[in-house]
């Protein structure tokens, strides 16, 4: 599948590590404003055809009040077998045996893309996707990620409580996220690799997934008038805390 970068931070990443994979990049009126300048020049470099045209799509036109912004068009990143992610980083040299993720029914791609983006900032070893009821790796998750999906492995699995069942076999620990958990992720030992799980941004973790995890965690609140955060914020902080040496 192709898909139409807006993000030129996104595209960039796309030319560092699969140039070929870049099939051309769209500049309206021959313009690069801001990032699209290095796109430009990178496009050059590698031989990938930019096309300098005024003609867009009439919906794309409408949201841009009557102009279209450059683009380019990127073949999606094929994920990656759970044996071969799970293995991934797994070295003595790696503080604490690393850190991994699962979402479990993620459904806004603003937040999947958010999430790659600080896995990607914190050293994430790779993150597990499910193919139903989630959002998928959209154009719009590769933007807002603005690399992330370049930099972190995934998979994508049809059953989230095998893939944690296998995480397992593999050696990794399996920490949930609940805002109703006792016990603060400040409190979670750093010494062994983790799998995080983070749950559906209404629903949280579903039953099974947590009847999955060894041990499952919350962020404490320190106010009063908000208890709970935004999923891909909440993941953030997860992920700076367990990533402490």
């Amino acid at each position: 599948m192709t898909l139409a970068l807006r993000n030129p931070h996104a595209v960039l990443a796309a030319f560092e590590s699969r140039p070929a994979d870049v099939f051309s990049v769209r500049l309206p009126g021959g313009r690069a404003p801001g990032g699209w300048e290095r796109v430009a020049a990178q496009a050059k470099q590698f031989g990938t055809p930019v096309v300098n045209s005024e003609r867009a799509d009439p919906r794309r036109r409408e949201r841009e009040g009557g102009r279209a912004g450059p683009e380019a068009s990127v073949k999606e990143r094929a994920p990656i077998s759970l044996d071969a992610l799970y293995s991934r980083g797994r070295d003595s040299n790696a503080a604490g045996g690393g850190l991994w993720l699962a979402l479990d029914s993620l459904q806004d791609p603003h937040n999947v893309g958010s999430i790659f983006r600080s896995a990607a900032f914190f050293g994430v070893r790779g993150i597990v996707m499910t193919s139903d009821r989630a959002a998928p790796l959209s154009a719009v998750v590769y933007d807002v990620a603005s690399g992330g999906v370049e930099a972190v492995p995934f998979a994508v699995e049809t059953n989230l409580r095998r893939a944690l069942e296998a995480a397992k076999a593999a050696g990794l620990w399996i920490l949930g996220s609940s805002e109703h958990a006792e016990r603060s992720v400040e409190d979670i030992p750093r010494d062994r690799p983790w799998l995080l799980v983070v749950g559906n941004e209404e629903d949280g973790l579903r039953r099974l997934t947590l009847e999955t995890c060894d041990e499952v965690c919350q962020i404490a609140p320190k106010g009063e008038a908000v208890t709970s955060l935004n999923v891909s914020v909440a993941t953030g902080i997860l992920i700076a805390t367990l990533s402490r040496g």
